[in-house]
């Protein structure tokens, strides 16, 4: 096996659209990187099913529509962005350039948009904070500590975070097989800064079984949602809604905002994929609380797709993620770019002004 390749100093002229980029990251990351970032849950079903999904909604065409003062302004929780995407949270990202998090919001803040920040960030908090001129989010894992998990929260907030988003639909890991068998482990110098300091779990039983174990008996329930209400005055989105009813739940808990996800392939494999599960969700939602979603979204018309089916706004993460391995912050840069000016033109060809305008009459069969 050869030595992965440096990363580029230019960006090719032959990358023209997000996925131009896998390959090149493909050749500068480790196969345990690529196994860990690329890879999903089991037999990668719904891994594929988030991407192939969006084919198979096609769009309608409208001609002679008038688009002057058109454009993609979306406002979240009071700031205003200049499109509805995001750049979803996505761990450890020192492995896949010197700079990881830090070249992320360098990229992210010349292009204003919003970024939320993992828990199992590479690099701290407060450092990636100095760094942003973008909006940054806190997506916050509930660790069995509440003490450290409340800690965590009020680290997040004094360093300007605006928002919290709580990852729901992962309370272990998913069996990810394409990880076992490159032998994934974290390199030598990178892992959780974050949560230095954190007590570790208690090791599992030998044969991987779970109930029973301290790692089931001791995740978060709705009944932690109160409790989380009770420590924040910022906006709580709850990651990794599927369900109808989860969704009026979460909003009869008080929560600011949903996010359709299913961990991108990488919790449940077998399950729908994102873009599949939005409509009824947003429905649920109605529009008590703004419902976001991510999973599979490669093409600016992706992004009208899931706003057509009542998304809000959308995150991303393979597709910066091996813009990031590929040519550090200004690749970054470069598919936040590639995806507004996909956005626009999608909207200009299906006759829509601007993000109010979006709705299910952009797909065809769908009016």
């Amino acid at each position: 096996m050869t030595d992965p390749l440096p990363p580029l100093t230019r960006i090719p002229p032959h990358v023209t659209c997000l996925a131009d980029y896998e390959p090149l990251a493909h050749e500068r990351m480790t196969a345990a990187a690529w196994a860990y970032f690329a890879g999903g849950a089991g037999d990668e079903w719904t891994l594929r099913e988030n991407v192939a999904a969006f084919a198979r909604l096609p769009l309608r065409s409208r001609v002679l529509r008038d688009l002057c003062g058109g454009g993609t302004q979306t406002t979240l929780f009071g700031t205003v962005l200049p499109a509805p995407i995001l750049l979803a949270p996505v761990a450890f990202q020192r492995m896949l350039n010197p700079d990881g998090e830090l070249a992320t919001v360098l990229a992210a803040g010349a292009l204003d948009t919003a970024v939320v920040v993992s828990t199992q960030a590479s690099t701290r908090l407060e450092d990636i904070a100095a760094q942003a001129q973008a909006p940054l989010w806190f997506q916050l894992y509930i660790q069995p500590d509440r003490e450290f998990t409340a800690g965590l929260i009020h680290q997040a907030e004094a360093a300007g975070y605006r928002a919290l988003v709580v990852t729901v639909d992962a309370p272990v890991n998913g069996l990810r097989n394409r990880e076992q068998r490159a032998g994934f482990v974290l390199p030598p110098g990178i892992g959780p800064v974050n949560l230095r300091g954190l007590r570790p779990p208690p090791p599992g039983p030998p044969d991987a079984l779970l109930f029973g174990t301290p790692l089931l008996e001791q995740a978060p329930t709705w009944a932690d949602l109160a409790w989380l209400r009770g420590l924040t005055r910022l906006p709580i989105l709850l990651k990794g809604i599927t369900d109808p009813d989860d969704a009026r739940r979460a909003v009869d808990a008080g929560m600011d905002g949903v996010i359709v996800s299913n961990h991108g392939g990488r919790a449940l494999d077998g399950m729908p994929a994102s873009i599949d599960l939005l409509p009824a969700v947003a429905a649920a939602a109605g529009h008590a609380v703004p419902v976001l979603m991510d999973g599979g979204i490669r093409r600016g018309a992706d992004v009208l797709r899931a706003l057509a089916l009542g998304a809000r706004a959308v995150l991303i993460g393979r597709p910066y993620i091996f813009a990031l391995a590929a040519a550090g912050a200004p690749g970054v840069a470069h598919v936040i770019r590639i995806l507004r000016a996909e956005l626009e033109l999608a909207m200009a060809l299906t006759g829509c002004r601007d993000i109010a305008g979006i709705d299910r009459s952009v797909l065809a069969g769908k009016a």
